[in-house]
């Protein structure tokens, strides 16, 4: 074997030295948090980088997150101080199905910013219901509105045949891949409107001339016992289990992320603490890994918003 010269083992040392991970900014792992979801997605708020997924591109019911997109409807729609009055077929539809409800009052009039604080925070069917009627105008065509906008997002692989996540027609004739869900997430949360919203743990409506008072608390648990929690909505059907969409911030980092039928799904809280479960690990990976790891890693990667499934324990 012919021997190196020194210049030429100076010079590889240097390549090694340029190509070996930083001792303060470590590698990136590819364990994953290790937990028990149908699917599940997590990006950086910013620049779409994927730290996790469990089945982005696989189709499942999602619950009440499907009032996410009624709100973005609604948001793009506008004129937040319109007045919608509660009718009685507001009332009939959430008694008849067992729908999650803000308690509204026959004959009260709230604005439209009033019903969206009804329907993300307590989860409101009957706020659903009042909007999709005001804004379609008519149910059926305010759900080919939120279909609509889904195209119009690239949400390719979500279909909406209700306005609420209610399992109509049937448990899985509404659906969306967590990587779809992000993309939503990511629309949703540049409203400052929604994120004000989103973000409450309550809300408290004054009684007035127009109707009753009105204390909405939040379903999303993660906004009282996960420190940097912004939001965003829950969602639980027979069929789609315990979901979450989320996303949360650090130490000037922001992570958002979705969480579909978390196990034990006869838990109620699984997505909430399977949700903090995703945070600290990627939090923890954003903190050590090296802008050179990434860039490896996103080189390496299939472009995560197109893959079709990634393992991922």
């Amino acid at each position: 074997m012919r021997k190196l010269s020194a210049p030429l083992i100076a010079l590889a040392s240097l390549i090694a030295l340029a190509f070996a991970p930083s001792a303060q900014a470590k590698p990136l792992t590819s364990t994953g948090p290790g937990v028990r979801v149908g699917g599940g997605d997590l990006v950086t708020v910013g620049t779409g980088y994927q730290w996790w997924a469990r089945s982005p591109g696989v189709r499942r019911p999602m619950g009440s997150i499907a009032k996410v997109m009624t709100a973005l409807v609604v948001l793009d729609a506008g004129h937040l101080n319109r007045e919608i009055k509660v009718t009685a077929a507001t009332i009939r539809y959430v008694r008849k199905d067992g729908a999650s409800s803000a308690g509204l009052i026959k004959g009260d009039r709230l604005t439209t910013r009033e019903l969206l604080e009804a329907m993300l925070l307590p989860s409101g069917c009957d706020a659903a219901f009042l909007l999709a009627t005001s804004y379609g105008p008519g149910r059926a065509a305010f759900i080919a509105k939120m279909n609509a906008t889904a195209l119009r997002l690239g949400m390719t692989s979500t279909h909406f045949t209700s306005f609420d996540g209610m399992p109509y027609p049937t448990e899985h004739s509404t659906y969306s891949t967590p990587a779809d869900l992000v993309k939503l997430g990511l629309a949703a949360m540049k409203y400052p409107v929604f994120r004000r919203i989103v973000r409450q743990h309550s809300f408290y409506l004054p009684k007035t001339t127009s109707h009753h008072s009105y204390l909405w608390y939040t379903t999303d648990g993660l906004l009282r016992t996960y420190h940097g929690a912004e939001g965003i909505k829950t969602g639980d059907t027979k069929a789609a289990g315990n979901c979450l969409l989320f996303e949360a911030k650090r130490d000037g980092r922001t992570l958002l992320g979705v969480v579909l039928h978390a196990s034990p799904n006869n838990n109620p809280v699984s997505a909430i603490n399977t949700a903090a479960q995703v945070l600290n690990w990627g939090f923890s990976q954003v903190k050590t890994a090296s802008p050179a790891a990434i860039a490896r890693t996103r080189a390496a990667r299939v472009p995560p918003r197109t893959q079709r499934h990634i393992p991922a324990s």
